[in-house]
């Protein structure tokens, strides 16, 4: 495992692991990528599920060279991620977000957190001072640059990744959870949650050790726990298929702020970017 200095070159663990969900944490506990790392691009490769690969098979272009996650530091700069961040504050400024730990935002469907439920951000009086036409170019630029990344680094073919639902910000607090909603940590797969998504990437909007405590990404692999420790601008993907059983540690300290991309080969599951709208409709 390598870790700990800078490393702008490109580098990939050979490790290969075998598909397959772990329950719950593990004692063994590696470390995927860390907040003090700068990494060009760091992948490890992971045998894909045979659900997955049965599933991907039915759309050409997409099916991964092989499976696994990757993580970047230069793919959104940190500029990028302060205005996205600054989306996310403002939005959650306007109902409090959830009552429980984490909130969530989503520009598409104009989904946002309050209390116990959510409301449509867009029938707000104030949600015509939300987004920006300059916030909007850069949340299409990340989109287009993220789906550019996973695209070139699984070998897809040119344009066959969409934009699925949901895509959406989260804000993640040491809030006790008050529904399901709120309890992030469990693990899952990604493609039982969100039937719809082949590649999953976050990127992550704040700093662990820094502006929060807790909140690592964690890859529940067969002999052991990998983490992901959050960065600004930072990107990681990976593939949506059973192989990639994962879950977030709780946030003991400060808030996490994060954006989930979400991708589809799936033309009919495809939805647009979001557009400003001035007012409630």
């Amino acid at each position: 495992m390598v870790r700990g200095e800078a490393d702008t070159a490109e580098f990939e663990l050979e490790e290969q692991l075998d598909g397959g969900i772990r329950g719950g944490m593990m004692d063994k506990i590696l470390e995927l990528a860390t907040a003090k790392d700068n990494i060009g691009k760091r992948s490890q490769p992971v045998a894909c599920s045979e659900k997955y690969t049965a599933e991907i098979a039915n759309y050409p272009g997409c099916t991964p060279s092989r499976c696994g996650r990757v993580i970047s530091d230069k793919v959104v700069t940190p500029h990028e991620a302060q205005a996205l961040r600054d989306i996310a504050t403002r939005a959650f400024q306007l109902t409090g977000g959830s009552s429980g730990g984490a909130s969530i935002l989503d520009l598409h469907s104009g989904a946002l957190s309050k209390g116990s439920s959510f409301v449509n951000v867009y029938q707000l009086p104030e949600s015509q001072h939300l987004v920006s036409e300059s916030d909007l170019r850069i949340y299409k630029a990340v989109k287009q640059r993220v789906a550019q990344f996973i695209s070139e680094h699984f070998q897809l073919a040119p344009g066959v990744l969409k934009l699925a639902k949901p895509t959406f910000f989260s804000r993640m607090t040491t809030k006790e959870a008050r529904t399901v909603h709120d309890e992030y940590w469990h693990t899952h797969v990604d493609k039982e949650t969100y039937p719809s998504f082949h590649y999953t990437s976050l990127v992550y909007l704040n700093d662990y050790g820094h502006d929060f405590q807790g909140g690592r990404f964690i890859f529940n692999d067969n002999d052991a726990n990998r983490t992901v420790e959050p960065k600004t601008g930072r990107v990681s993907a990976f593939t949506a298929g059973w192989e990639n059983p994962h879950q977030v540690e709780p946030v003991s300290d400060g808030v996490r702020f994060a954006l989930t991309v979400a991708f589809t080969c799936d033309q009919s599951q495809a939805i647009s970017d979001p557009e400003r709208r001035t007012g409630p409709m």
